[in-house]
């Protein structure tokens, strides 16, 4: 990457910054390889928060599906994080993952679970789990809430061997000549995914990050105090991909010694360390032997560490930064916070990252955890919330006595509860990534580059004035 025409004289985020097009000889958005050489397996740069209210099974299984890595949370109980791991691993990666109900349960039911948006649907199975039925997800919004499940199949929808899709672009044609626009996918009777003709479309352009033995992808955080080295160890029992160690100053003799007990565990898997901002947090973390620095302080939408402490820093300069230095280790940098376009995403590959970390982009859609509401106006949206927050501080320490647990919540800080509502055009964390992949994708052609490698040689980083951003918006009414 270069600066075009200038050089920066103080620090600078996503939103100082622009890309310069250069000569290009690549035609097509598809000739480009979005692939991060972090050791993630992933085909695409773009990994998932760990925060509750972000990345749970599902989204990580979804996320794995379409390139890329879900970081499940550090506070859930290490048996559920085991758990959760071998949930992930058990989902299919060619097929979506069902959403399933028992054929008691209610409209009500499946409405916090799924809106009533064309291409989703549900499946029925009865309590000796075999399955009896599925229903299209629009056919809720006409049904009564507290109407069964059970009772709204009538005949239900055409099902899809597995047998019979041998590949993305097959059970594309398999649906437009059956007319249905979601099928679940049975094997020998069992359910064994979902389709929708344009989760078919994302396959014949994606491709999942699987392990060696084909199954998805997945990482999980582990925090830095009590015994780290046989969380470790559970989690690589469990099936584990990375192991993210994760504190929010990621600069400290804590962080370095949980570090180098992982290391001497030589587990095999990819370490990954933060959160840091520096070219020396980078140098002692790689010593201790991280793989992967998490980079970024305060940049989150959900994190209020800069206006509490004054400390952090503009995130495109601590990502430039750190990402040199992690290179010339043999290291690389994950850029975590602070995208809200995909043009973000762009320029912190730009600057040198690996892959970009996002949170609260994520937490409205289908795959967040949570249950779905609606707002007073009918908005559907999803609960989110920073991982410093009371909220998660009394989730993360819910064994400790009432006096102990007091005293943590006492200096708890960041948002406990913000509402992040579902873009009705884009419910889904598959319709982000098609957006975020596409703009990315583009930025790429306009730099000339066909991969990663190539985009951060080829990079040229322009400054602007907050006028200049404004002008590269949108305008939100008609002239």
């Amino acid at each position: 990457m270069e600066f075009y025409r200038t050089a920066p004289t103080h620090d600078l985020t996503y939103s100082d910054v622009f890309l310069v097009p250069s000569r290009s000889g690549v035609t097509s958005r598809l000739d480009v390889s979005l692939a991060p050489d972090d050791g993630s397996g992933a085909s695409v740069p773009i990994v998932s928060a760990n925060m509750n209210s972000i990345t749970g099974p599902r989204l990580a299984a979804t996320l794995a599906r379409r390139g890329g890595i879900g970081v499940l949370p550090q506070d859930l109980h290490l048996q559920d994080l085991a758990e959760s791991i071998r949930s992930v691993k058990a989902q299919s990666p060619r097929f979506d993952t069902p959403h399933a109900f028992h054929p008691d349960a209610t409209v009500a039911d499946a409405l916090e679970s799924l809106p009533p948006f064309e291409g989703h649907g549900i499946v029925l199975h009865d309590t000796t789990g075999r399955y009896v039925g599925c229903l299209a997800a629009t056919r809720l919004a006409s049904a009564l809430p507290d109407a069964r499940l059970g009772d709204l199949v009538h005949g239900g929808i055409a099902s899809l061997d597995a047998e019979d899709v041998d590949s993305p672009r097959r059970a594309f044609d398999l649906m437009v000549e059956a007319e249905l626009d979601f099928a679940p996918v049975l094997e020998h009777g069992r359910v064994v995914g979902t389709l929708s003709r344009r989760s078919a479309l994302r396959g014949t352009i994606y491709e999942p990050n699987v392990d060696r033995d084909g199954r998805l992808r997945v990482a999980a955080a582990v925090g830095i105090n009590g015994d780290v080295a046989a969380k470790a160890r559970a989690l690589a029992a469990a099936g584990v991909d990375m192991l993210v160690l994760d504190t929010a100053h990621g600069h400290q003799e804590g962080m370095i010694r949980a570090v180098s007990i992982v290391r001497d565990l030589d587990l095999g898997i990819p370490i990954v360390a933060g959160n840091i901002v520096t070219a020396a947090a980078v140098g002692d973390l790689v010593d201790a032997g991280a793989d992967v620095l998490k980079v970024g302080v305060g940049p989150g939408a959900m994190c209020t560490t800069r206006m509490m402490t004054a400390v952090g820093r503009p995130q495109f300069s601590a990502v430039l930064e750190t990402a040199e230095a992690a290179r010339e280790l043999g290291a690389r940098v994950w850029a975590d916070g602070g995208v809200r376009h995909p043009r973000d995403v762009a320029l912190a590959l730009a600057a040198g990252a690996a892959s970009v970390m996002i949170g609260s982009w994520f937490a409205g859609t289908i795959e967040a955890p949570g249950a779905l509401r609606r707002d007073a106006s009918g908005r559907l949206f999803k609960e989110s919330w920073g991982m410093a927050s009371t909220k998660a501080v009394r989730e993360r320490f819910d064994r400790l006595s009432p006096y102990e647990l007091a005293r943590k919540e006492l200096f708890a800080e960041g948002i406990s509860s913000s509402s992040i509502t579902l873009d009705p055009m884009r419910p889904s964390l598959e319709d982000l990534l098609d957006m975020i992949t596409s703009g990315v994708r583009s930025a790429f052609t306009y730099a000339g580059a066909r991969t990663l490698a190539e985009f951060r040689e080829r990079a040229l980083v322009g400054i602007q004035s907050a006028a200049g951003y404004e002008e590269g918006k949108a305008l939100p009414v008609s002239w």
